[in-house]
């Protein structure tokens, strides 16, 4: 099992998040699937199927963010104000032949923000960033071939 790199507040959210889940969200379906059983013949019964489909996407959540949580690390950039791109930053990007500079955050994709896009340290272009400082260039493999870039900012 990897493990995921969360910053202390997505930690948190995802812990709530569980919790809701394993408890609220479980007691609702289960009224929902009850209510749908009353209504009759279950074979043509739309709404005990898509309650029972919810139920199962609702389980499949709670077993991603139990494994998720079990092989977490807690990151916290703000400890260690440095500029060099590590999991929990944001780097500021730009590619070899563009004057734009792009924004990534560098962690889990639940650390995702509507302001911002986010990086997997295990992705290529987070491997090749990790441990890297401000003014440095690094090449990686995307699917479209070897990309080079610069590295901006790191906040």
């Amino acid at each position: 099992m990897s493990e995921t790199h969360l910053t202390p507040k997505t930690h948190e959210r995802l812990v709530a998040e569980l919790e809701d889940l394993k408890t609220r969200g479980r007691i609702e379906i289960a009224q929902q699937i009850e209510a749908a059983r009353a209504l009759g013949d279950l074979s043509e019964n739309g709404d005990y199927h898509a309650a029972k489909d919810a139920q199962g996407k609702m389980e499949a959540r709670i077993r991603q963010l139990d494994a998720m949580l079990t092989g977490a690390v807690i990151v916290d950039a703000s400890s260690s104000r440095s500029s060099v791109v590590s999991t929990g930053t944001t780097v500021g990007i730009r590619y070899d032949g563009d004057e734009d500079i792009e924004q990534f955050f560098v962690g889990s994709i639940e650390e995702r923000r509507e302001d911002i896009a986010v990086i997997s340290p295990g992705s290529p272009l987070g491997q090749a960033l990790l441990g890297r400082a401000v003014g440095e260039c690094v090449e990686f493999d995307a699917p479209n071939g070897r990309l080079k870039v610069s590295i901006v900012s790191v906040e």
